[in-house]
């Protein structure tokens, strides 16, 4: 099934590999996710929304096997404050559903910030924008396709 990311990634050039998994809707973690699909927790990056207090809404993209840190966040977004945003908003800002949510096609062309840590590796996971499937792809691609500014926004730990 190709979903908005994987024809976004199309309509650039870019290739990808799609996995699907079978999804327990009672634990969506990263971790698990990287399980099914046979990559480590640190090669599966998840995409939580946040809004900062000057800026508005942002994605930010850290690792499975990671918390976001927010006051880093908000230094690089250049917010004196950022939260995740309550779940109720998660779909009404993204079009997508927890466990879902991706950079590629969200609703509105938000800004994106990724963890620095992304440059580690040759292969990247991220939600192909449905719940059980992921696309694999190159981090610089990933980067060029979602106009991501990347820094240190990762706490170690943090398994959801």
């Amino acid at each position: 099934m190709k979903t908005n990311a994987a024809r976004i990634l199309d309509g650039l050039g870019i290739r990808y590999e799609l996995r699907t998994y079978e999804v327990d809707p009672e634990d969506l973690s990263a971790t698990t996710v990287a399980r099914k699909i046979g990559l480590p927790p640190e090669q599966v990056w998840k995409t939580l929304v946040a809004r900062g207090d000057r800026h508005g809404v942002c994605l930010a993209v850290v690792p499975g096997n990671a918390q976001l840190d927010l006051k880093a966040l908000a230094r690089l977004t250049g917010d004196r404050k950022v939260d995740t945003v309550p779940l109720k908003e998660v779909q009404p800002l993204t079009g997508y559903v927890r466990g879902g949510v991706t950079a590629l096609g969200a609703k509105k062309a938000y800004p994106v910030y990724a963890d620095e840590t992304v440059a580690l590796f040759d292969v990247v996971s991220v939600s192909a924008g449905v719940r059980g499937t992921q696309i694999l792809l190159s981090p610089d691609d990933y980067l060029r396709a979602t106009g991501a500014k990347v820094g240190p926004i990762a706490l170690p730990g943090g398994a959801d």
